[in-house]
């Protein structure tokens, strides 16, 4: 039997997660649903009345009667659809009111319901929904004339759930967003570097073939009535041939070796979507292509990074060539603090290590991230005037922040 009929006899179809639903955005960004069961442990305090004083029947009937409609409204805020999650907030909130007059710790289903508040790109319209929660389960505590210090209290513990929540979320959107914003500046620059080879192709060939075209035209009209002058044709029409071939090939390898400069333009229309300025120093006139094709996709992770994690207002890149290595350099004024293995360095470093190179990195808290890598080169290629290109300057570039110095 295969996973999905398994699926579909072990829960009903009201409880699989739909296409927009926290568990599907959850996947979607590589984070285990399963873990957000840990928020439970917050649901103690339903239980903890007895600890503080003695309880009646009705505590136990509340207690029995709303945990597990808790459970399965904390279940379907997950798994059903992004639509109806003010239905199960509102709903838990409604539990809260219901059970607060005969368990007093039941307060916390208004925690859940504030954290489980919707953000439909409107902040205001959600921050009213978590007023509206708090209010109205402060009105009732203080019809019960709880003290003043505990409604103090559910105050702050709605307010701080309910708000960081929603920023969280509203964090989570805006990274879709600029994720999606990047894949579409990506695939405008396919789109454009297709048109550009269609265009050059087009002028490239389009009178060469037109003119062999003729050519043969000819030779074959004369062939019968002058032997010479259809054989210089056919000559021209080879030679013509062979000046084509020529020019395709070296198109050709223009075109792969415009990688790690289409991903630069890339990177610099992505970079200034996220509002972070990039600087680049000239790329070298020849590099050999399976090493550029390995430096673009390594530039393309190591830019996606400071445009998602890095919070940088400026970025500067340089390939440089020293003896027989070549140097990428990729330097943001970010926030530093990244670890050796995070936000995809590991594949960025298997990349390098693929390529028999070395991969550096330099991330202080709070100073900026230095990636520096280093590929051997094969020794025919072509050098710049002069054999060595002026490497970048060790020491820290003037807008990075530097200890005791505001950025």
């Amino acid at each position: 039997m295969s996973d999905a009929s398994l699926q579909r006899l072990r829960y009903p179809a009201w409880l699989r997660p739909a296409p927009d639903s926290a568990v599907a955005r959850l996947r979607a960004a590589g984070r285990a649903p399963r873990l957000q069961a840990l928020n439970l442990l917050w649901s103690f305090w339903v239980f903890i009345t007895p600890a503080f004083s003695g309880v009646d029947a009705g505590f136990w009937w509340s207690l029995g009667l709303s945990y597990p409609v808790f459970l399965l409204l904390f279940l379907l805020s997950f798994v059903r659809p992004a639509r109806e999650a003010g239905a199960w907030a509102g709903a838990m909130a409604v539990l809260a009111g219901l059970s607060v007059p005969w368990n007093p710790g039941a307060w916390t289903y208004g925690v859940f319901a504030c954290a489980i508040v919707p953000y439909e790109r409107s902040v205001v319209a959600s921050v009213c929904w978590i007023v509206l929660i708090q209010t109205s389960l402060l009105l009732e505590v203080r019809l019960l004339h709880w003290p003043w210090y505990v409604l103090l209290m559910v105050v702050c513990v709605c307010s701080s759930v309910g708000l960081g929540s929603l920023a969280g979320r509203v964090s989570s959107r805006k990274d879709i967003e600029l994720r999606l914003s990047h894949e579409e500046v990506r695939r405008l620059a396919a789109t454009a570097e297709r048109e550009r080879i269609g265009r050059d192709l087009h002028d490239l060939l389009g009178h060469t073939l037109s003119l062999i075209t003729l050519k043969l035209e000819l030779s074959r009209k004369l062939f019968d009535r002058d032997h010479d002058a259809a054989r210089r044709e056919l000559e021209e029409a080879e030679r013509v041939a062979r000046h084509a071939l020529a020019e395709v090939r070296s198109a050709v390898s223009g075109i792969r070796a415009t990688d790690l400069a289409e991903e630069l333009a890339s990177a610099r229309l992505l970079l200034e979507s996220s509002l972070v300025r990039l600087e680049c120093a000239p790329l070298p006139s020849a590099l050999p292509a399976e090493i550029e094709h390995g430096l673009a996709l390594v530039l393309r992770e190591a830019v996606t990074n400071i445009a998602r994690h890095a919070q940088a207002t400026q970025a500067r890149l340089a390939l440089t060539v020293e003896g027989e290595r070549l140097r990428l350099q990729v330097e943001d004024n970010g926030r530093g603090g990244v670890g050796a293995c995070g936000n995809g360095l590991a594949g960025m470093r298997e990349r390098v290590q693929a390529m028999g190179g070395t991969m550096h990195i330099d991330s202080p808290p709070r100073e900026g991230t230095r990636l520096c890598i280093e590929v051997p080169l094969p020794p025919q290629l072509p050098r710049e005037p002069g054999g060595v290109t002026e490497p970048m300057p060790a020491t820290p570039i003037d807008w990075l922040p530097q200890p005791g110095r505001v950025a």
